[in-house]
C-alpha cells in the first residue's frame, strides 16, 4: 500500500526574502572534534532503547566497525555482575556505557538553518541539533538549493559538524531555476525534473492551485522524491489536508488543512471582516478559534477521517513545539536555555516585530493564550486517537521562530507527545524509526538508520540518565533535582554522547562550542557601543 505522509508543523512560510541574508556555510570540523570511526568501537554494558517501541533491554554491548553497527550482543542481567567471558572483544575503542542508555540518532524531519539575520554561521544550528541527539534533518527547506547541496555533501563525508541532512526545496525555488514563475502542471513538472537533475530530494508546497499540486506530485514520484506541503490560509479553501493526501501527497507540514478537514458547518474559517493575512498576529492568533468549529472527537466525521489517514498510511509530524509560545508566550520567552545559548542577533529576531517572520506577539492577549490552549487539546486529542488507531506521529521542532532554539525546541516536543498521552517509548520510535521511513519510503528504499540493529548506520545517542522516567534528561540544560544525601539541587542529564556515522562527538563540549559563540556575540557587541 502507498504511504502517505501527514505533518502537522506550526507555520512557517519561507519567501525568498528569508534566505537573502545567507549564512556563512559550517567551518571544517576541527582534528579536536569528534573520534572516529574506528576499526572496532565496542559501548560497554548499556541498556538500549532501540527505537522500535520495544522496552529498554540491557546490558548490552554494542560492536561498530567503521559507521555500521555489526553485533548487539546481550552481556548478562541487570543487577548482577558480568561475566567477561563471551563478550565482543578485539575493540580499538571502547566506550564505558554501564548504567547509561543508548538510543538510536534522533531525526528532525522540518529543519531550517536559519539566515545570517539570525545567525553568522551555521554550526551554530548544527551543534545544537547535534548536541541534542539529533544526527538527521530533512530541510524543508534548509536553505537555497546550491548551498544546502554543498553542505549536505560536506555533511555526508562528515566534513564538517553537522547531521546529516536530507534536502527538501519549495516548488518553483531555486537561484539556478531559469524556466520562470510555475504557475501551471506543465512548468510544475520541469521545475520538478530540474530540481531532481540537482540532487534534491524532495518538494515542498506552500500554496499552488490544485492542478499544479497534482502535477507536481506526480512528476516527483515518477523521479522517487517525496513531497510534502504547508496547506496555506491561501490554498486551504481549495485544498484541504484530506484532498491533498487523496492526491497522493507524502507528507504535509503544519496543522493546516486538518482542522478545515472537520468543519462542522463551514467550508472555509469564519475570518473576521478587518482580517489580513499579512497581519501575522492576526493570522496566527485566529488559527486557534477553530477549535470548536470542528466536529468533536469521536464523532463518525473525526473517526472516518482518522480511518481514511489509515488506509492512505499518514506519517503525522505535529511539530507542536513551534506554537508553544501561543499558550503561554512568557514562558517560551523566559526559557532557562536563552540566556547561555541563544545567541543576541536571534533574540532580536524574537523580538515582535511586523518585518520578522513569527515574531508576531504585538499585543497577544489573554483571549489568545486562552484560545492556543484549548486548540492544542483538540489537536492533541486527534494525535493520540490516531497514534491509538495504529498511525504513525513523527517529533520534529521547525526551530528558530517563535522563541523555539534549535536543539531544544525538539525535547519539547517530545514532552509535549507526552502530554498528548504517548508513552516516551512511543515518542521515541517517532523521532527514529517513523522519521527514517518518512525519509525512506518515498525513495522507495529500507531505512539505513533509525532502530539499533547490525547492518544500519551508528547513529546514536548516549544519555546518563533514563528518558523513558524522565524526557527532560535529553535537553542540554539537563534537568533540576535534589540530591537526597546533600539537600541540593543538582543538574542531571543532558546528552553524554551523539555518535554519527560512527564518529562519537562530545555533546557537552558541542554546547560548550555554542556557549562561546553566544558569548563571543555579546562581547562584540558590547565593544561597538
Amino acid at each position: 500500500m502507498k504511504r502517505i505522509i501527514l505533518i502537522l508543523f506550526s507555520s512557517s512560510f519561507f519567501s525568498i526574502s528569508i534566505f537573502s541574508q545567507q549564512l556563512n556555510p559550517a567551518p571544517d570540523r576541527g582534528p579536536d572534534e569528534g573520534e572516529g570511526p574506528f576499526e572496532r568501537l565496542i559501548i560497554r554494558g548499556a541498556t538500549v532503547i532501540d527505537g522500535t517501541g520495544a522496552p529498554p533491554q540491557g546490558p548490552k554491548d554494542i560492536v561498530i566497525e567503521g559507521n555500521k553497527i555489526v553485533r548487539i550482543a546481550s552481556v548478562g542481567t541487570p543487577k548482577v555482575p558480568i561475566e567477561e567471558s563471551g563478550r565482543p572483544t578485539g575493540a580499538t575503542k571502547e566506550i564505558d556505557a554501564h548504567g547509561s542508555y543508548v538510543l538510536p540518532g534522533f531525526i528532525n524531519l522540518h529543519a531550517h538553518v536559519g539566515g545570517a539575520k539570525k545567525s553568522p554561521n551555521a554550526e551554530y544550528p548544527y551543534k545544537l541539533w547535534m548536541a541534542h541527539g539529533i544526527t538527521t534533518i530533512r530541510g524543508v527547506p534548509a536553505a537555497n538549493v546550491n548551498w544546502t547541496q554543498s553542505e549536505k555533501k560536506r555533511s555526508a563525508e562528515n566534513k564538517i559538524v553537522a547531521p546529516r541532512i536530507i534536502a527538501f526545496h519549495t516548488l518553483g525555488s531555486g537561484e539556478d531555476w531559469k524556466g520562470g514563475p510555475v504557475y501551471t502542471p506543465e512548468k510544475a513538472r520541469e521545475w520538478v525534473r530540474w530540481a531532481a537533475q540537482k540532487g534534491v530530494e524532495g518538494i515542498k508546497f506552500f500554496s499552488q492551485d490544485p492542478e499544479v499540486m497534482a502535477a507536481a506530485i506526480d512528476e516527483a514520484h515518477k523521479n522517487k522524491m517525496g513531497t510534502v506541503a504547508h496547506i496555506a490560509q491561501s490554498m486551504v479553501a481549495r485544498v484541504n489536508a484530506l484532498d491533498a493526501a487523496r492526491m497522493g501527497l507524502d507528507n504535509m507540514t503544519h496543522f493546516y488543512g486538518l482542522f478545515e478537514a472537520l468543519y462542522k458547518d463551514d467550508d472555509v474559517q469564519d475570518w473576521p471582516p478587518d482580517f489580513i493575512y499579512n497581519d501575522e498576529q492576526y493570522r496566527f492568533s485566529q488559527v486557534a478559534y477553530q477549535w470548536d468549529k470542528i466536529y468533536p472527537r469521536g464523532s463518525e466525521q473525526w473517526n472516518a477521517l482518522i480511518d481514511e489517514f489509515l488506509a492512505l498510511d499518514f506519517i503525522i509530524d505535529p511539530t507542536m513545539t513551534a506554537y508553544l509560545a501561543g499558550r503561554d508566550v512568557m514562558r517560551e520567552r523566559l526559557a532557562e536555555w536563552h540566556e547561555k545559548y541563544t545567541l543576541p542577533s536571534l533574540h532580536d529576531f524574537y523580538y515582535p516585530s511586523r518585518v520578522d517572520h513569527g515574531s508576531y506577539f504585538y499585543d497577544w492577549t489573554s483571549w489568545d493564550e486562552i484560545a492556543w490552549k484549548n486548540f492544542y487539546k483538540v489537536w492533541m486529542s486527534f494525535l493520540n486517537d490516531y497514534k491509538n488507531a495504529g498511525g504513525r506521529v513523527t517529533v520534529s521542532d521547525d526551530a528558530s521562530f517563535i522563541y523555539n532554539l534549535w536543539g531544544f525546541g525538539y525535547i519539547e516536543e517530545m514532552e509535549l507527545q507526552q502530554e498528548a498521552g504517548f508513552h516516551p517509548l512511543e515518542v521515541i520510535r517517532g523521532a527514529t524509526l517513523y522519521a527514517s521511513q518518512a525519509i525512506h519510503e518515498p525513495k522507495g528504499k529500507d531505512i539505513e538508520f533509525g532502530i539499533i540493529r547490525p547492518g544500519l548506520l551508528a547513529d546514536l545517542v548516549i544519555v546518563d540518565e533514563n528518558p523513558v522516567q524522565n524526557l527532560k534528561v535529553l535537553y542540554g540544560t539537563g534537568f533540576l533535582r535534589l540530591n537526597d544525601e546533600t539537600q541540593k539541587l543538582e543538574r542531571v542529564g543532558g546528552v553524554k554522547y551523539t555518535i554519527k556515522d560512527g564518529i562519537i562527538y562530545d555533546a557537552k563540549q558541542l554546547l560548550k562550542d555554542v556557549e562561546n559563540m553566544v558569548l563571543q556575540q555579546k562581547k562584540e557587541r558590547a565593544e561597538s557601543k
